[in-house]
């Protein structure tokens, strides 16, 4: 494979870096932080007015209609900036879901909202502690209706709606999930916000008592569509991280160049070089396996399993290594508040976690590896 991005695809990213740089300072993400707001609403107007939440979405429903290319370059910028939207819950997971199983009505009315801004979407699928898998799912869903709670939910406490994992059947089969689209202002739902190690990217309790919900494609096939949408956001949750590790190896790397003691700069130090080396390579090796994945997103390649899998672990490894050793370079200071190192170290830890924990994709990538060379 041989894979880089067009020269239209880069100019699209610097576009993206300009206008997060403008709309996204830092002082924009701890004002999430702080609890003034659960999200930046004004930045969440802008990425509509640019076309960003609509990018991969297709034209005949309101989006730009680029594709998951264009996706993965904006979602790498969102990376860097820390944006405090909910961005991926509704772009990596609500809306993917909609385009792999939505019926023409449902894409109709959600994909047009989405694209514009106008509504907030997410993936309802985590029921407390544990990773992806179908037997975590005890939510029950009969005739259209659901009852159980969901916990935690990306963004649930401001979503608009949800797409809801639920089980139809008691047998314990991977064909006893379905999935199901809420209208998170129906009767019967109650938002509860959880605390979490990073509020910018808001998570809730979900309880759904007796509500009313309509199907998202076939019956019983919940299972095989969740799949495929966790590894289409494995892949562009990974260039969030990337972005993120990168900026973190930046902040590192100024700072060493910057900050002078015994009379030269601490980056001139071979413990503080051999630090920011190994940042520069993790950060490096998860963007090659992020480009794989990128590859396979866009070709629909039916290596994407294993492709999603290895970059969401690289990209994961690099940015927690990366936002952690970024403390380290700026010393004292990097564990205080007024610096920014800990708002990359917050998000790194909370999207480590967010489609599934480390060590899943891991025992992921070795099942699907073992697969592929028994077919």
């Amino acid at each position: 494979m041989n894979f880089d991005f067009s020269d239209e695809q880069k100019q699209l990213r610097d576009e993206a870096r300009r206008f997060l740089a403008e709309k996204c300072p830092p002082k924009a993400v701890r004002a999430v932080l702080d609890g003034n707001a659960p999200y930046d609403r004004e930045l969440w107007k802008g990425l509509a007015d640019m076309g960003f939440l609509g990018v991969a979405i297709p034209e005949a429903f309101g989006g730009a209609g680029a594709g998951h290319l264009e996706l993965c370059v904006i979602a790498e910028e969102m990376g860097r900036a820390l944006a405090p939207v909910p961005f991926s819950s509704t772009v990596y997971l609500a809306a993917e879901a909609i385009l792999l199983a939505g019926s023409d009505a449902q894409k109709s009315k959600w994909l047009p909202a989405i694209a514009s801004g106008g509504a907030i979407g997410t993936l309802a699928l985590f029921e407390g502690t544990g990773n992806p898998s179908p037997k975590a799912i005890t939510l029950a869903a009969s005739n259209g209706v659901l009852d159980g709670t969901k916990k935690p939910v990306p963004d649930g406490a401001i979503a608009d709606f949800a797409i809801v994992a639920a089980r139809t059947a008691s047998t314990g089969r991977d064909t006893d999930i379905s999935l199901f689209l809420v209208d998170l202002a129906s009767e019967g739902v109650e938002a509860k916000p959880l605390a979490n190690v990073d509020p910018s990217r808001g998570q809730a309790e979900i309880i759904f008592r007796t509500c009313k919900a309509e199907p998202l494609g076939p019956a019983n096939e919940g299972w095989s569509i969740l799949s495929r949408v966790l590894d289409r956001a494995a892949v562009l949750l990974a260039f969030e991280q990337v972005g993120g590790a990168d900026r973190a190896l930046e902040m590192g790397r100024d700072y060493a160049l910057d900050r002078i003691a015994f009379g030269r700069p601490i980056g001139s130090f071979q413990a503080v070089k051999h630090m920011l080396a190994d940042m520069y390579v993790a950060a490096t090796l998860a963007r090659s396996n992020c480009y794989y994945g990128a590859w396979a997103l866009s070709t629909n390649a039916a290596e994407l399993p294993e492709a999603a899998a290895t970059a969401r672990i690289s990209a994961t490894q690099a940015f927690q290594h990366c936002s952690k050793n970024n403390i380290q370079v700026h010393g004292g200071m990097g564990f205080t508040w007024e610096f920014d190192c800990h708002l990359y170290y917050r998000r790194a830890n909370a999207l480590a976690l967010s489609l599934g924990s480390l060590s899943y994709w891991e025992d992921a990538l070795i099942d699907r590896m073992r697969q592929r060379n028994a077919a």
